[in-house]
């Protein structure tokens, strides 16, 4: 029975996230969107960061 909740409540959470996401409820679908646009940005910074202190330590090698 604890399955069957389980894979009851994770349709439900990904579901009404992405039904509110498509007919833009209150604005989610934009507000997603820039969430997902910044973390790309952020994602790319960080991996830059690592590989030029990667690069810098191989140099010291």
């Amino acid at each position: 029975m604890n399955k069957i909740i389980e894979i009851l409540l994770g349709l439900l959470l990904l579901l009404i996230p992405i039904y509110a996401w498509i007919t833009n409820y209150a604005e989610i679908g934009d507000a997603a969107l820039s969430l997902l646009k910044g973390g790309v940005v952020w994602i790319l910074i960080l991996v830059g960061a690592v590989l030029l202190i990667m690069g810098i330590s191989d140099l010291k090698n």
